[in-house]
């Protein structure tokens, strides 16, 4: 009887020992694609309706940038153009006089060509008309040389004018993502200039785990492959669905964070898994995956 007990307990001892052993596939940390939101355009921030931790979907207008020194540039290169548009109307009128007395001759020469046919007429009248043709179109070439640094200044002008209504189109903080807002680095009435951060958001929707696995696991392991992540969850491990999104096609060593002083040498592949967050998972968080179905 005493020998079956120390056989029992031997065999318990084993199993447990086995579970107690039993290792997950791999660890990492959960990730998200962190956008760091920044002004387009410099001066007061008039509006700007962001707080950490608020949810913002695409396309939301989060507030504006002072526009009142681009909506006086624009009403002065307006003016500009109207005050070269009235050059260019002089100019125009002359090439239109010249272009009238060029089809008047036109009509002349042709009038006397066919006299000419009909013996009424003489060259000498010909070569005068076509003497008067000549002057006129070199009159035309002189005003359109003198309408063409005109003509450039206008199209200049509209350069100006398109660069200003894109400023003023920037002036309005568009969000680019649907996410929750991570880190706010502005406020209202502070001054701001091009490229200076306003705001990181990330889509904490969906998670991204990070782990590493050893060569000899890729073998059971490819994308859109489902596994489990667990992580703690107070005395207990809380399991989620995951699916395999990316698997690293070159090696590297096994970050520091993870394992062991000995493992950390071993060469490893990165492996990315997408969860589902149901609030709970925060970026930064340890996690661990099972290739294999795991029950709590």
């Amino acid at each position: 009887m005493t020998k079956i007990i120390i056989g029992l307990l031997i065999v318990s001892s084993i199993f447990i020992s086995c579970n107690n052993n039993e290792k997950a596939d791999g660890y990492g940390n959960f990730e998200a694609t962190e956008i760091t939101v920044s002004a387009e355009n410099s001066g007061k921030l008039m509006q700007f309706n962001v707080e950490e931790g608020q949810i913002l979907k695409k396309d939301d207008n989060v507030g504006f940038i002072d526009t009142i020194p681009l909506s006086l540039k624009k009403d002065q290169l307006l003016a500009l153009k109207a005050i070269v548009y009235s050059k260019s109307g002089s100019v125009l009128s002359q090439k239109n006089v010249l272009n009238a007395q060029l089809k008047t001759a036109t009509i002349n020469k042709n009038r006397i060509e066919n006299l000419i046919k009909e013996n009424a007429g003489t060259q000498k009248q010909l070569d005068d008309i076509n003497g008067e043709i000549n002057v006129i179109q070199k009159q035309i070439k002189s005003v359109e040389s003198q309408n063409s640094p005109i003509i450039d200044e206008i199209e200049s002008i509209d350069v100006q004018l398109k660069q200003v209504e894109d400023l003023l189109q920037k002036s309005n903080i568009i969000n680019p993502v649907n996410g929750t807002v991570l880190t706010k680095y502005a406020e209202v009435n502070e001054l701001t200039s091009f490229g200076k951060p306003l705001y990181k958001i990330a889509d904490l929707s969906i998670m991204e785990l990070r782990v590493y696995v050893s060569e000899t696991q890729l073998s059971n392991i490819k994308i859109g492959q489902e596994v489990t992540v667990k992580i703690d969850a107070g005395e207990t491990m809380k399991s989620f669905k995951g699916k395999i999104i990316w698997v690293s096609s070159e090696a590297e060593f096994t970050p520091k964070i993870i394992q062991t002083k000995e493992e950390r040498v071993n060469l490893v592949y990165a492996v990315k898994v997408a969860v589902k967050n149901d609030g709970s998972l925060k970026i930064g968080m340890p996690a661990e995956m099972w290739i294999s179905p795991q029950t709590e």
